[in-house]
């Protein structure tokens, strides 16, 4: 049983352990570790696929996530994405200023670009792109569907309405009080 006394000793313990010289608990190494361990806790409790991801600000995991499309019945539910989501939330922000995200595998096309548009100062990963296709999660068919033309892609892209939706587009360009991302 862990009471406040052994809790503050252990952490006291942990800390001086950190100043000691030896591996540092925060280094980059340390943080990939834990992306890894998310991904394999996830693939052990069926979450989804072998991918975890944590994201560190000043030292500090404020996002962590894993893989878990199918069991939430959601294709967007990949590690970086629930991370990203995460760590959001826990800075009440919608960019990652001054984060790191550290990925179990090179990001997919969907989580390449949520990362972009989250804008984290760095991304480290372990697996890339060659060892994921490996196990069956190629993702280089989205790849070259991205360099199609709309009329030759595999699932059919029309445009219509264009004219209607446009008018949001207009009330976003005169809205005075918008925030800008």
């Amino acid at each position: 049983m862990c009471n406040s006394f052994n809790k503050k000793f252990l952490d006291e313990a942990a800390k001086a352990l950190n100043e000691s010289g030896d591996e540092p608990f925060h280094s980059d190494e340390n943080f990939m570790n834990l992306a890894i361990e998310a991904a394999i806790k996830g693939v052990l409790a069926n979450d989804g696929g072998p991918f975890g991801c944590v994201i560190i600000k000043d030292g500090e995991i404020i996002g962590t996530g894993n893989n878990k499309v199918t069991s939430n019945n959601d294709p967007t539910a990949h590690a970086e994405i629930m991370a990203i989501r995460q760590a959001c939330k826990n800075l009440n922000s919608f960019q990652l200023d001054d984060c790191i995200l550290y990925t179990s595998c090179e990001p997919c096309p969907m989580c390449f670009g949520a990362i972009y548009w989250a804008r984290p100062k760095k991304v480290f990963y372990a697996c890339n792109k060659t060892d994921a296709a490996e196990i069956g999660f190629d993702d280089e068919f989205i790849y070259k569907e991205l360099d199609l033309e709309l009329s030759k892609r595999s699932i059919p892209f029309e445009q219509i309405n264009r004219e209607n939706a446009v008018k949001a587009f207009k009330a976003w360009k005169e809205k005075d009080d918008k925030i800008e991302y």
